[in-house]
């Protein structure tokens, strides 16, 4: 989850807590040291506050909600344990912000953006790009398995981040209407589990969901964490794939 889902929790008061008032653990597992190595911890004075994607040598993307001046901001590829140095991450500075320019921060609407590093990014078995999807590829199945990673919180009403790398696997909602009503457009896709437990939180916000080896989603909003019937709203990476490559080719 992210930021954002905790606004909307204030705003949409519409949950009940769970019952047994017990912490559920929201993060999944650690994920095998730099085993996704398309991933990218977004920070600012060396805290990490959102995560990202490598698509190119020299260019993550993120959720636009993500957002902060570019001289406050460094992506750093290569990172598994965030308070350990292992010798083999990469910190870059921005040297350029593309938010998309439709981006409605009141709805999350084209909640993405693509940072440009001012150098390439050394390729190697610990840093590359994701795959992106086709455009053209059928739609996600409905409850189709898919994973989403990041460095966020790991359970309900924490605010600790976690110190490595976690995965959680999470379904595909196709009918995501039912539960966020008029909130969800076509640039958006939701990924959770009916029963809840399972869910990206706080921390995890513009990192990268995969499914089938394709990065198809964007960490974007929601209610809550991992709560029954509220899946992680996540932007359509495949919607934008022609904007990112005409970015990439001429920026």
């Amino acid at each position: 989850m992210n930021w954002a889902r905790c606004h909307l929790l204030s705003v949409f008061l519409v949950v009940s807590l769970n019952p047994s008032g017990k912490s559920r653990i929201i993060g999944g597992h650690e994920v095998k040291r730099h085993s996704r190595q398309f991933q990218a911890s977004l920070q600012h004075d060396r805290h990490h506050f959102c995560g990202g994607t490598l698509i190119h040598e020299q260019w993550v993307v993120s959720a636009a909600h993500c957002w902060r001046p570019k001289h406050l901001m460094q992506v750093v590829l290569g990172e598994h344990d965030l308070y350990k140095v292992e010798g083999v991450e990469q910190r870059f500075n921005v040297s350029l912000i593309l938010r998309h320019r439709r981006y409605m921060y009141w709805s999350f609407d084209n909640d993405i953006m693509l940072l440009k590093l001012d150098e390439p990014a050394r390729i190697n078995s610990v840093v590359a790009p994701a795959a992106l999807p086709d455009p053209r590829a059928p739609a996600l199945a409905d409850l189709s398995t898919c994973g989403v990673s990041g460095w966020g919180v790991t359970r309900l009403f924490s605010s600790r981040l976690s110190p490595v790398l976690r995965e959680v696997d999470v379904q595909i909602f196709t009918k995501c209407w039912r539960y966020y009503y008029f909130r969800i457009t076509e640039n958006m896709v939701c990924a959770g589990y009916p029963s809840g437990g399972k869910d990206s939180c706080q921390g995890d916000s513009g990192g990268p969901l995969v499914c089938n080896g394709r990065f198809e989603g964007i960490v974007s909003w929601g209610i809550g964490c991992a709560y029954p019937y509220f899946p992680g709203v996540y932007t359509k990476v495949r919607r934008y794939v022609d904007w990112m490559n005409e970015a990439i080719q001429t920026r």
